[in-house]
């Protein structure tokens, strides 16, 4: 056997088992899958994320769960899910993986007509069953890869949980966050009435889900505060791929909204974006394809800040692919368009990068607590 043969082999190998392990992790730590359980996987026939999600599947069958795996063509973020794919949710799955090369897809059915639960309006039966009616949990991955799977999955979750707990006892208390930065951000968030978010890797009980990689604590600002400019220096989502950001786009936001973009290709390639989210939401409402009177809001709102979220996987690192990015030790990013508390719907939801930044909670009283400090955390 030849020396490059024998390296070839014996990497194969070990990516196979390192491939295993992570999805046992998944399946059996994160979700924790039981013996009978009807779990729905839905990919696209790309190489790495049909590996990963054979590799699900395989650990469900271990446990005793009864697995399904679905295939569609890729989607972007502006795409539909296959009609097939939204049937499949009617069948009520107690646990659902997204594992796609870009998006699962929009619910055509759900946005055209959105599900009503407990005054709660959703666009997507997957959220409705997730957030409203609680009767699945999940996790999602788009534009994962192999590498990326299989080193940023085997972390420690309790500590990751320590964290994201700590950061959501602050956050659930601020008033509002600021947000500074040595690429440019300084930004003031609004938080009242908002309650933070963990994507801490426990999707064991129903109505949770998140991210794997997991790591992160985010919040949906309150609509209508967010004031100041916020800098993207680290990478950021297009509605059709993540890219690199070589240099910093900055955002004036006012009121909520993005009012103006500046910076180079890259800050041009985000406009074109935000544009066609914003003409695609008025023809989507001429068609029917949104309620009669909602395309101007979609539309409005594919310039909202939606998120501030906080990197915290240690084993995360900046490549240019967000759903790793955004779990970076050191960043923290925020969201142009549609947020997670169901009451600012867009037709985008674009994560991008600040490095290094200083974010202080402030309480009502006036105290301020450091979260982070030029990116070392504080907690």
């Amino acid at each position: 056997m030849s020396t490059t043969y024998s390296n070839q082999f014996n990497s194969f190998i070990s990516q196979n088992q390192g491939l295993q392990n992570a999805a046992r992790i998944a399946i059996e730590d994160s979700l924790k899958v039981q013996k009978d359980e009807r779990v729905l996987i839905v990919t696209n026939p790309s190489s790495d994320v049909s590996l990963i999600s054979q590799a699900l599947f395989d650990a469900a069958i271990k446990v005793g769960a009864k697995p399904v795996l679905i295939y569609q063509p890729v989607k972007t973020q502006m795409d539909f899910a296959d009609p097939i794919v939204i049937e499949a949710f009617k069948a009520k799955p107690s646990v659902f993986i997204s594992m796609s090369t870009e998006k699962l897809g929009k619910d055509e059915a759900g946005i055209s007509q959105p599900y009503h639960y407990e005054g709660t309006q959703y666009d997507h039966i997957f959220h409705l069953q997730l957030y409203g009616t609680k009767t699945c949990r999940a996790f999602w991955s788009p534009s994962t890869n192999l590498e990326s799977f299989i080193r940023t999955v085997p972390i420690d979750y309790m500590l990751l949980g320590q964290r994201c707990k700590a950061i959501k006892d602050i956050l659930d208390k601020a008033t509002t966050v600021r947000v500074s930065a040595p690429g440019g951000t300084n930004v003031i968030i609004g938080l009242k009435g908002r309650l933070a978010k963990n994507d801490d890797g426990d999707f064991s009980q129903s109505g949770t889900g998140g991210n794997l990689p997991a790591g992160e604590t985010f919040i949906s600002p309150e609509n209508g505060t967010t004031q100041g400019v916020i800098a993207f220096d680290g990478s950021i989502s297009l509605h059709d791929r993540d890219i690199l950001i070589h240099e910093p786009i900055r955002c004036t936001v006012t009121d909520g909204y993005i009012t103006e973009i500046e910076g180079g290709e890259e800050a041009q390639e985000l406009l074109k974006t935000i544009t066609l989210a914003e003409q695609q939401a008025l023809e989507y409402e001429a068609i029917g394809r949104l309620p009669a009177g909602s395309g101007a809001l979609y539309a409005k709102n594919a310039r909202n800040i939606g998120e501030l979220g906080i990197g915290l996987n240690p084993l995360a690192r900046i490549t240019g692919n967000m759903l790793e990015d955004e779990k970076a030790f050191r960043t923290c990013h925020f969201a142009v368009g549609h947020n997670y508390d169901e009451d600012a719907p867009a037709l985008i939801h674009l994560d991008g990068l600040v490095k290094n930044p200083t974010i202080a909670a402030i309480y009502e009283d006036g105290t301020e607590i450091f979260i982070e400090k030029d990116g070392d955390l504080q907690i």
